[in-house]
């Protein structure tokens, strides 16, 4: 099977190109520039262009059985990019089309969350075979504080500390990816994917201390002081960040691993495993 995979030079797109590459399938990976094809392993090939381009769609397309549709993070247009690719792929006759999707997309308060939906709703209507993916929180995201963990001790969000939150190692959800791609029986299905239960953020705190056999507490910073400190991101990233922020200190995101355990026959990755990893443990 030859499957496109778009927005294949971020991490996302990288995890799920070695799973599909380890069961033996071939990879068209969409990237904007050649430059972000930068570390893509060897044997891939690939494709540049902007993805709203709607020209460049047949190209890309062409000769691809399935397609794994991972959007740009945080970007505005992801409705308007979702039709273009669900267009083209039914257009193209492909036979698959699997979704990236988020954790709970009918939460309106985080657009980034709710125009994923927009998109599960135009794919329901497309005629297309397709499978939607749901992941949480992705345990990768610590990296960004991984210094001041192990450093200081310290884990800083800009949420309460209070704020539970559930989430999943990237590498099991690249790997429910290859499964939904080149394994049959997940046609028409929507599955959510938590590697763990909802942690507070002082319970991620201990797991992460136990690995590094060293104290670690959970603080929160003032969202105000993050934005300020966000200085790469777009405006609409930052404020659509600063709305999750703020959701998560109310509500959470709350997921349940017995999909993903079901999935990949086995317990998902835990957060102790994730960080002993880091640690060459």
């Amino acid at each position: 099977m030859k499957v496109l995979v778009t927005g294949a030079g971020g991490k996302t797109g990288k995890h799920v190109i070695d799973a599909l590459l380890a069961r033996g399938a071939q990879v068209r990976a969409w990237v904007r520039t050649p430059r972000h094809a930068t570390g893509l392993p060897s044997g891939v090939e690939t494709y540049s262009g902007d993805l709203l381009e709607a020209a460049r769609w047949p190209e890309a397309l062409a000769g691809v059985d399935a397609v794994y549709h991972i959007a740009p993070n945080m970007f505005p247009r992801e409705f308007e990019l979702g039709k273009l690719a669900i267009d083209g792929a039914r257009r193209a006759g492909v036979e698959r089309f699997i979704f990236h999707s988020v954790l709970h997309p009918q939460t309106e308060a985080m657009p980034h969350h709710w125009w994923k939906l927009r998109v599960e709703e135009d794919l329901f209507t497309s005629g297309l075979t397709f499978t939607i993916l749901q992941p949480t929180a992705y345990m990768q995201n610590l990296l960004a504080q991984w210094p001041a963990i192990r450093d200081e001790g310290v884990l800083r969000q800009p949420y309460a500390p209070e704020a539970r939150i559930s989430l999943v190692d990237l590498r099991d959800v690249a790997e429910v990816a290859a499964i939904a791609l080149l394994e049959p029986g997940h046609e028409s299905a929507t599955y959510e994917l938590a590697g763990t239960p909802p942690l507070s953020q002082h319970e991620t705190a201990a797991i992460l201390a136990r690995a590094l056999d060293r104290p670690v507490q959970a603080e929160a910073i003032s969202r105000e002081t993050w934005a300020q400190r966000a200085t790469g991101l777009s405006d609409y990233a930052r404020t659509t960040l600063l709305k999750m922020f703020e959701y998560y200190e109310h509500h959470g995101l709350a997921g349940n691993p017995n999909v993903l355990r079901w999935l990949l026959g086995r317990e998902p990755r835990s957060l102790a495993a994730w960080a002993r990893s880091l640690l060459g443990k």
